[in-house]
């Protein structure tokens, strides 16, 4: 099965930038979709962004125009570029894979703060 391994996460002041990276252990077949959720303290899991098989994307409201997800077929890597970060955003993110056939993959996640 497929494993996945976030990375890029930290600490980082409100307004700035981060990227967050997301490799698979090996090629992905029937691939439908990869994206990633995250977690804040205290809350439920919730969806960020998804980028589709044709390169079609899909982001939650509240990070529309700051964040843009990307993905790199030949490094087998997913990417979520997230600017003018707010506290709000602070959270573990997780990568997630959805493919044609089995239950879809998770990784274990990387956190994310911003705060001053």
């Amino acid at each position: 099965q497929v494993q996945l391994v976030e990375s890029g996460g930290g600490l980082v002041q409100p307004g700035g930038f981060l990227r967050l990276s997301c490799a698979a252990s090996e090629s992905i077949s029937d691939l439908i979709a990869m994206g990633w959720h995250r977690q804040a303290p205290g809350k439920e899991r919730e969806f960020v962004a998804r980028i589709f098989k044709n390169g079609a994307t899909d982001y939650v409201d509240s990070v529309k125009d700051r964040f843009a997800i990307s993905r790199d077929d030949a490094e087998n890597t997913l990417y979520l570029d997230m600017g003018r970060l707010k506290p709000e955003d602070t959270a573990v993110y997780y990568c997630f894979l959805v493919q044609r056939l089995g239950p879809p993959v998770w990784g274990r996640g990387t956190q994310v703060a911003v705060s001053s």
